[in-house]
C-alpha cells in the first residue's frame, strides 16, 4: 500500500516569512544605532542566510519538474535553502540525518550519558563578541571530561567517546552560550574493551570546570584577576554541569531523540504568535522563574535581531567529535588493529567491562532528499497525489526566463511587489568593544501543484 501524499508547504504563510519580508530592510537600517552595541558587527552571514530563505520553498527561484508516467500529470516542486541553524523546515532535515548518523554510524554499543556545561551571565559577552572563543569552551569542556572519567576509573590512557554541540541561544533567543555534549558513560582502551562509569557525584566535574574556563579567560587578558577570584569565591558561580540518566545501548529511539535534541534549531516557528493590533511578536515558551512568565514580547525588528545572533559564522562547526568518536580514530581504526592489540581482559571485577572489538558502524544514511522528506513529513514527495503511482523527475528548472514562462502558463506568476533586497553592512565597519520544543515550522499545508505541461512542453 502506498504511504501518504507529500503535500507542498506554503512558505509565504509562515509568521517568519512575513516578519522577515516587511521589517529585515528596517532592521539592517538601523542595526548600528540600535544594536551594534549589544550584538556587534553585523556580519555578512546574516544577510546571506535570510535572504537565502526568503526564496526558499519559492517556485519563482527554481523547481523540479516531476511527471506521473500513469496518468500523465506533470508536477512542481520548488527548490529548498539548505539553509542550517536557521530555516526552521531545511534545518529539521538536518535534525533527522544527524540523529541517524549519530546512532547508526558514530555511537557504540556501550551505556551513553548526555551532559550539559553552563558558564555564569557575566562570561557571556566575551563569546558574544569574540566567537572563536566558543572553540576553546569546547576543548575545556572536553578535557575536563577526559579527566573526571580518567581519575574515576584511574585509567589514564583511557580514551572517552563524545559528540558536543554549541548552543548559543537560551529559552527566550537570548545569547546563551552552553555546551550539549552526548557522552559514552565510560573510557575505551585500544584494545576493544570499554570501562563503564560507575555511580560517581557530578559536583568534581563542575568545580573542574569552573576554574579551568576562568583560569583560561584571565591567561587572555580577558577576566581581570579580581573578577576571577570573585567568581571562584562564590558558592553559587553560574557554573552548572547537568547529566542526563544513563542511556543502554539497547535504547536506540532514546539515543536518537537526544542526537536531534542537542541539534534542534535556536528557534521555534511554532512558538511565534503576532498581535496585528500591536504589530509585536510574542514568543511563547516554558515558564521562567525569573520573570515569573511563559512569554517574551518583541516589536519585529527585535526578534530578528534575536534569531539572526545564533547564525554561526561560514566555516564555523557547531558539532564536535572527540577521542573514539572523532574523524582521525574512526579513520585509523579496523579490525586488524583491534585484534592485534587486544590482550587478555584487564583486571578489575569492580568495574563493568563491555567489549567492543567486533562492533563495525554502519555507513552513514544517504543524504537523498526523498528520504529526508519522508523522514521528516511522513510522506513520499515522488508519489503522485493524482493516482499514488511513483512518479519521476523530468528536469531542474533554475534559469530565470524558463521559470517565467512557464509559470505565466500556469497563472502562478507573481508580480514583483515594491521590495528593496537586503544590504549588507557598509564598508570598513569593524567590531564594537565591548526541555525540547518541537522546531517544525506550522505552515499550512496544500496539495502538490500538478498541471498539464505536455502542450507545452
Amino acid at each position: 500500500m502506498a504511504g501518504p501524499v507529500y503535500r507542498s508547504r506554503k512558505p509565504k504563510a509562515s509568521p517568519l516569512w512575513h516578519c522577515l519580508f516587511l521589517h529585515f530592510d528596517a532592521f539592517l537600517a538601523r542595526y548600528e544605532v540600535c544594536y551594534g552595541k549589544r550584538y556587534g558587527y553585523l556580519r555578512s552571514i546574516i544577510t546571506e542566510v535570510v535572504n537565502k530563505f526568503l526564496d526558499c520553498g519559492d517556485l519563482e527561484h527554481g523547481f523540479a519538474r516531476i511527471r506521473c508516467d500513469h496518468c500523465k500529470k506533470d508536477h512542481l516542486l520548488a527548490f529548498s535553502c539548505k539553509g542550517r541553524w536557521f530555516c526552521p523546515s531545511c534545518h529539521q532535515k538536518k535534525v533527522q540525518l544527524f540523529g541517524a548518523l549519530v546512532v547508526e554510524s558514530i555511537l557504540f554499543p556501550v551505556p551513553h550519558r548526555h551532559y550539559t556545561l553552563g558558564i555564569p551571565q557575566m562570561l557571556r559577552p566575551y563569546f558574544r563578541y569574540n566567537r572563536d572563543l566558543l572553540k576553546q569552551l569546547c576543548r575545556i569542556a572536553r578535557d575536563c571530561l577526559v579527566d573526571y572519567q580518567r581519575a574515576v576509573l584511574h585509567l589514564p590512557e583511557g580514551v572517552p567517546g563524545v559528540v558536543m554541540v554549541v548552543h548559543t541561544f537560551g529559552e527566550y533567543l537570548d545569547f546563551h552560550p552552553h555546551l550539549h555534549a552526548l557522552v559514552a558513560d565510560g573510557l575505551f582502551q585500544r584494545g576493544g574493551w570499554f570501562h563503564v562509569l560507575p555511580k560517581t557525584a557530578i559536583r568534581p566535574l563542575e568545580e573542574l570546570f569552573r576554574n579551568r574556563t576562568i583560569a583560561f579567560l584571565v591567561k587572555e587578558g580577558l577576566l581581570p584577576p579580581d573578577r576571577a577570584r570573585m567568581l571562584l569565591g562564590w558558592k553559587h558561580s553560574g557554573f552548572c554541569v547537568h547529566c542526563s540518566k544513563r542511556v543502554q545501548p539497547d535504547q536506540k529511539e532514546d539515543l536518537e531523540r537526544l542526537a536531534q535534541y542537542i541539534i534542534r534549531n535556536p528557534f521555534s516557528v511554532e512558538k511565534m504568535h503576532p498581535d496585528p493590533e500591536t504589530g509585536t511578536i510574542i514568543y511563547r515558551s516554558g515558564m521562567n522563574p525569573k520573570i515569573r512568565r511563559n512569554f517574551e514580547i518583541f516589536s519585529p525588528c527585535d526578534f530578528i535581531a534575536a534569531i539572526t545572533q545564533h547564525i554561526p559564522d561560514k566555516n564555523f562547526q557547531l558539532v564536535r567529535y572527540y577521542g573514539w568518536y572523532s574523524n582521525k580514530m574512526r579513520g585509523q581504526r579496523n579490525k586488524q588493529a583491534a585484534a592485534e592489540e587486544r590482550t587478555v581482559e584487564p583486571p578489575g571485577s569492580d568495574i563493568e567491562i563491555i567489549d567492543v572489538s567486533e562492533h563495525r558502524p554502519r555507513r552513514p544514511p544517504s543524504p537523498k532528499w526523498r528520504e529526508l522528506i519522508k523522514k521528516v513529513w511522513e510522506a513520499d514527495p515522488l508519489l503522485c497525489p493524482t493516482c499514488g503511482r511513483e512518479m519521476r523527475i523530468v528536469s531542474l528548472i533554475d534559469e530565470r526566463e524558463v521559470i517565467e514562462r512557464i509559470l505565466r502558463h500556469l497563472g502562478l506568476w507573481e508580480e514583483p511587489v515594491p521590495f528593496h533586497p537586503a544590504r549588507g553592512p557598509p564598508a570598513g565597519e569593524g567590531a564594537v568593544d565591548l526541555f525540547p520544543s518541537d522546531p517544525f515550522p506550522d505552515y499550512s499545508a496544500d496539495p502538490i501543484m500538478d498541471y498539464d505541461l505536455c502542450a507545452n512542453g
